[in-house]
């Protein structure tokens, strides 16, 4: 028995091993791994505009521009997004934000409606739109394409419907209401002048970065968001650990619909007028800023921290050409597309790469 005792001691002190070498650390996950990549190049890209081309990059105002100029563009991306990780599309964002846009307007200047009516007119024309196509595309199992393709030409049609002319936004409160600016404390520039001219954010960014925040917890720390992961990685196994597939894929419709409603919403404070041609191919940059943030178009993968970044590289790329001295309207569409291709090449060697890692 002794002897048994002695035995089973040293097998124990052979197993024994150092508390670090216990405490390994676990290899990021193709989420974290690639919104590490979109950030990285993000800061690298913006890094080099500033040493290289100086001028305005150097400036503060530059950079929350980039917010400004695409506040509800970060919003329907991060629809994009949820719709995406579940493992569809949905390419009707950017007509239903300009039918938002349009029929806040109308409602505003022509309906008698005040602000918080008009911020309810957009929410149940967002959630009618997502909630039609959600049903059609995860009950009736059509196409996700050709559904959000013809409720992209439906919000286009609707939105000529109600345009009779190039409109301006006449209500005033309205009007007082998105020309509230947030300053970014003492950021700003010197003008040649001699005046300084703060740096600021306008109110729609804030809402903006408030959907972000949300749809980040939602992802990361709710059942939904979890659900979400597994339908849009592997349907059937989701459906084989008690996951209701269809109801999580018609609820990311949802929620991309009413951040459809949101966006447009945010995009007439930014804009002040309403035109058939606003927000034309949004849905296709909207697309991109979501692929380029790491999210992945065969669904299971992605961050809406990381679409941020893809929002903003796509603003910077633009920038670039412009201070490259470009000529011609292409040259955008030529390097966003370059881009674009760069980063799905590049997630799909990554991942190649670690799922062979994984199965040696």
């Amino acid at each position: 028995m002794a002897e048994l005792h002695s035995l089973l001691n040293s097998i124990l002190r052979k197993d024994r091993r150092p508390e670090s070498a216990l405490k390994r650390r676990e290899p990021l996950t193709d989420t974290a791994l690639l919104l590490t990549i979109t950030i990285s190049i993000f800061i690298l890209m913006y890094g080099l505009s500033m040493a290289f081309f100086g001028g305005s990059f150097l400036t503060p105002n530059q950079f929350f521009d980039l917010f400004n100029n695409n506040g509800a563009l970060l919003i329907i991306s991060c629809g994009l997004s949820v719709v995406m990780v579940a493992g569809g599309i949905d390419i009707s964002v950017g007509g239903a934000t300009a039918f938002v846009c349009m029929s806040c307007l109308v409602s505003l200047d022509k309906g008698g409606f005040g602000i918080v009516g008009s911020l309810l007119l957009a929410l149940a024309i967002g959630l009618a739109f997502g909630a039609i196509q959600g049903f059609l595309i995860s009950y009736l199992e059509v196409q996700p394409f050709i559904i959000t393709l013809a409720g992209m030409f439906l919000a286009r049609g609707m939105t000529t419907m109600l345009q009779r002319d190039p409109l301006t936004l006449q209500h005033e409160s309205f009007n007082a209401f998105r020309k509230i600016d947030i300053p970014m404390f003492a950021l700003g520039k010197i003008a040649k002048n001699g005046k300084f001219i703060p740096a600021t954010l306008e109110l729609g960014v804030i809402i903006a970065l408030i959907v972000v925040i949300a749809i980040f917890v939602m992802l990361k720390w709710t059942r939904f968001g979890r659900n979400l992961y597994a339908v849009g990685g592997n349907s059937q196994s989701a459906l084989m650990l008690g996951i209701n597939v269809k109801r999580t894929k018609f609820f990311s419709y949802v929620v991309c619909g009413v951040l459809s409603g949101i966006a447009g919403f945010v995009y007439l404070m930014h804009v002040g007028s309403g035109d058939v041609a606003h927000f034309t191919t949004a849905e296709m940059s909207a697309i991109a800023a979501s692929i380029i943030g790491g999210t992945l178009l065969t669904g299971g993968v992605g961050n809406v921290i990381g679409t941020v970044f893809g929002v903003l590289s796509l603003e910077t790329i633009k920038l670039i050409v412009v201070a490259l001295k470009l000529k011609g309207p292409w040259w955008q569409g030529i390097t966003v597309g370059f881009m674009l291709c760069f980063f799905i090449v590049l997630q799909s060697i990554i991942l190649a790469y670690r799922n062979r890692k994984r199965v040696t």
